[in-house]
């Protein structure tokens, strides 16, 4: 029995086997992606409650607010240098649109040790949640600044005005934070996520 092969034959099957390669590389990354953003809306839902077990006037405070952005950052410090990072979101609370985004601290000073908090943002308006989203945002030097209500009176108990617009919360393991110590930080898009 004589078996007839055409011309080309292997070449199809490499092709083949090349663009199934690619397809489940592709898969993988996919949900690879997926699993990461599960796992961020989840700190940012366990975030939030942690925050409003700490601080009850929050909750009402990031409903009415245009939008919130609520990071996890773990920093570590070794004598004269240290450096954080971590993972967040930004969602607008009128579109419910979601914005996956990183943060990048540079530390100065003395210290050794590691530490994990998570940093929570309100914006008063859409435009401070478009520049912070859209551009990116960065805190300057090492600076210290104290929880004020400025003239939001209550709602924003425990928080702390950092720009025109925008509020931050800051929880370490011992609960909501009273001084915000604002190193060199960077807000960023997460453009892997997005």
């Amino acid at each position: 029995m004589k078996i007839t092969t055409f011309k080309g034959a292997p070449k199809a099957k490499l092709i083949f086997f090349v663009l199934a390669c690619t397809l489940g590389l592709a898969a993988n990354a996919a949900t690879d992606m997926e699993k990461q953003q599960k796992q961020i809306r989840s700190m940012v839902q366990d975030t939030l409650q942690q925050l409003y077990k700490a601080e009850p006037k929050s909750k009402l405070a990031v409903k009415h607010v245009a939008g919130y952005a609520v990071f996890s950052d773990l920093g570590v410090k070794i004598l004269f240098a240290g450096s954080g990072n971590g993972k967040g979101l930004a969602v607008n609370n009128r579109t419910k649109h979601e914005t996956f985004m990183k943060m990048l601290e540079v530390q100065g000073g003395l210290g050794v040790g590691v530490e994990k908090f998570r940093v929570i943002f309100l914006f008063d308006t859409e435009k401070a949640l478009d520049n912070f989203v859209n551009s990116g945002w960065e805190f300057g030097g090492q600076s210290t600044v104290a929880a004020k209500n400025g003239d939001k009176g209550e709602s924003m108990s425990g928080a702390v005005s950092v720009a025109d617009g925008v509020w931050m919360y800051q929880l370490t393991e011992k609960g909501l934070a009273a001084d915000i110590s604002a190193t060199g930080t960077k807000y960023y898009k997460d453009d892997d996520l997005n």
